[in-house]
């Protein structure tokens, strides 16, 4: 099996399921790094990635959604809900550019008192007020439960968003993108059809967009598979759009669901079967949110991209660890043998 997708891969060819079961199951370290190097090979020098610093601002912990995985949110009116002033998220901001950081994404929960107008004017605000800054405004999830509760289609919704003045929502709040995974874990999100309209609709609005995928749940092989194929059709039909594809892993303390976290080289397998599968993305990121310095170990399993995070609360709670010896992760990289290069936002 490996010398034929050697030879696949390297005539630009494409890996199909039964293909992708194999590298996850049966292909050495050795073989992930050869095969998944191959198609970064085709978007990106061998011994060189990218990097940048940045904060995920968690603007409210409010949220009717009840994923059972989810460590941060608070039901409306339980002690200890929160939705940040703007002088709070201006302050969170100027810690990040103490920093040194660039990008600031914004994520919080399905709060039912807040709709499109709301953010829409707190964004444009904080645009204002850091012109110098780019923003990851909210993410697909929650563009979808601000337009449902609002009663508008995702298409006026865009519109909207874009009219503000809105450049990025990301393809946050994916997790695994197969329905049965949805409906043992999040049934009162969406469908994952649902999810690829809204994001088809940002997209047709002219906002940005990325693609997300975490792993570590109780999800199968055939519901991960399911995820990264369907993925691969839509960035097809949106002619390669999303520039972007970040994988990270399951945190499972403080929450109902519990479990265990995988390992890394679970994860780095995954990512190179990431890498192969999803052929006509540009950019595969490796998570050091989930997995700290031993992240950039991923550079060698087809990522070519990662970010230092600051903050990110949502993680936090659930386990995470979130390291400021900024040097020392990127020398993990450096040991490598790779040229890490700061870059600016996308």
């Amino acid at each position: 099996m490996y010398d034929a997708l050697h030879r696949i891969l390297t005539d630009g060819g494409r890996v199909d399921r039964e293909a992708a079961r194999w590298l996850f199951e049966q292909a050495t370290e050795d073989q992930l790094k050869d095969l998944s190097g191959i198609v970064r090979a085709r978007f990106h020098d061998t011994d060189s990635a990218t990097w940048l610093k940045m904060a995920i601002i968690n603007t409210t912990n409010v949220c009717v959604a009840k994923c059972d995985y989810c460590s941060f949110y608070r039901w409306p009116g339980t002690e200890g809900t929160y939705t940040l002033t703007i002088a709070q998220i201006c302050a969170r901001i100027e810690q990040l550019k103490a920093h040194g950081g660039t990008l600031v994404g914004f994520n919080g929960g399905f709060h039912p008192d807040l709709g499109v107008d709301f953010y829409c004017e707190l964004f444009s605000t904080i645009r204002r007020k850091y012109p110098e800054l780019e923003f990851y405004e909210m993410t697909v999830a929650e563009f979808m439960f601000v337009a449902k509760r609002g009663k508008v289609s995702y298409a006026e919704a865009a519109q909207r968003f874009k009219a503000s003045g809105t450049r990025w929502i990301t393809g946050g709040g994916a997790e695994v993108l197969d329905d049965a995974f949805r409906l043992r874990h999040s049934p009162g999100k969406y469908k994952v059809e649902d999810y690829y309209d809204a994001q088809r609709a940002i997209l047709e609005a002219g906002i940005g967009s990325t693609a997300t995928m975490v792993i570590g749940f109780d999800e199968t092989l055939d519901e991960r598979l399911n995820h990264l194929f369907r993925l691969r059709e839509f960035q097809d039909s949106v002619e390669h759009k999303l520039p972007s594809f970040l994988c990270w892993t399951y945190k499972p303390w403080n929450n109902d669901l519990g479990g265990y976290e995988i390992g890394t080289p679970e994860y780095l397998r995954w990512l190179a079967v990431s890498r192969i599968v999803l052929d006509n993305f540009t950019h595969i990121r490796t998570s050091v949110l989930t997995q700290n310095e031993r992240a950039l170990e991923g550079l060698r399993f087809g990522a070519n991209d990662f970010d230092l995070p600051t903050e990110d609360e949502v993680t936090q709670k659930a386990g995470a660890t979130v390291s400021h010896e900024f040097e020392h992760i990127l020398d993990s990289g450096r040991a490598l043998g790779i040229a890490l290069r700061h870059r600016q936002p996308f």
